[in-house]
């Protein structure tokens, strides 16, 4: 055999030597894929089982499609026993808090549902708390700012000192106002003001309901004010300072079994994330070597919500609340 006919099989050799790793390391992640993405309690004794879910609802609250999805599936699943929700948000739009708020409604009509309050539920996530059965907070959690607020900047000042002018032409004096280019109008303020006035009637309405308050007394709460675990519970915004333990005997009450496991129902992975994303970051770290240093990073920047639209519920620390 010469030289060139020994050169060629060896660079064939090193092909299928390359693909052959690629082949096997592509199989381990979709293998390690699946397994990851199962998650707790999606096996036999986990969500296959009775069991009380757990869904966590954190950071600034939108309109979230995939979480009402996700709370619609748990209606429809009778392996779910009870429901809590654990609540760390300071609140969103109003809409957003409006369209979870209905959705604990619908779940709490098939199994009883608590909301646990960690270190903060405020405004829109106080509404969505409402909608369960029972509240319980820790004793310097932080709940209550009921209210709604509209916020809109004004440039107009900035833009004169620059030689900017903006010119507009529109079919009625009200259209796309209040504008950050002009003050606002009697007519626009009043505008404003009614959209604030009626939504805010209705998430005061909804509180003195399901936490069974006269509605004097909420309107007196529903100022802005937030409150501690320990007030709330006084002035009935709560029902209990407490913990799993108060939780698990709420529920006990409620004919639930008290030794179920509680099951942590997150969003589930797209089939691309399986494969491509978490998975292949668990194998290379598995074998010591940082490969995908970046995974989690990239994954919060694309989780994180940059914009609110429409009438916003909620609580900024270091803001006065209107």
């Amino acid at each position: 055999m010469d030289h060139s006919s020994i050169t060629d099989r060896r660079r064939l050799r090193r092909k299928l030597t390359f693909w052959r790793i690629a082949t096997l390391v592509a199989i381990l992640a979709v293998v390690a894929g699946l397994f990851f993405g199962l998650g707790e309690g999606e096996t036999i004794g986990g969500k296959a089982s009775p069991h009380i879910a757990r869904v966590t609802i954190s950071g600034v609250i939108t309109d979230n499609q995939e979480l009402q999805k996700r709370l619609d599936t748990i209606v429809k699943n009778d392996n779910v026993q009870a429901v809590i929700l654990r609540l760390n948000s300071p609140g969103g739009t109003s809409y957003g808090g409006e369209v979870l708020y209905k959705s604990v409604l619908k779940l709490g009509e098939t199994k009883p549902v608590v909301a646990d309050v960690r270190t903060l539920a405020a405004s829109a996530a106080y509404m969505i708390a409402c909608g369960t059965d029972y509240i319980v907070a820790g004793d310097t959690s932080i709940v209550g700012s009921i209210g709604v607020i509209f916020q809109y900047a004004q440039v107009q000042e900035l833009l004169d000192k620059i030689g900017v002018k903006v010119e507009e032409i529109k079919s009625a004096p009200l259209k796309a106002e209040p504008s950050p280019f002009h003050e606002a109008s009697a007519e626009a303020k009043q505008m404003i003001d009614s959209m604030i006035t009626d939504s805010y009637d209705w998430f005061v309405t909804l509180v003195s309901e399901r936490r069974k308050l006269p509605m004097s007394e909420t309107r007196k709460l529903a100022d802005g004010s937030i409150f501690t675990g320990r007030q709330a519970a006084d002035n009935g915004l709560i029902d209990i300072v407490g913990g799993e333990e108060d939780i698990r005997k709420y529920l006990a009450e409620q004919d639930i079994d008290d030794t179920l496991d509680i099951i942590d129902w997150e969003p589930r992975k797209s089939r691309t994330e399986l494969i491509l994303g978490d998975a292949m970051a668990k194998i290379f770290n598995a074998f010591g070597q940082n490969s995908f240093p970046f995974a989690e990073e990239l994954k919060a920047l694309a989780d994180r919500k940059l914009f609110l639209d429409g009438l916003v519920s909620v609580w900024h620390f270091g803001e006065a609340d209107k």
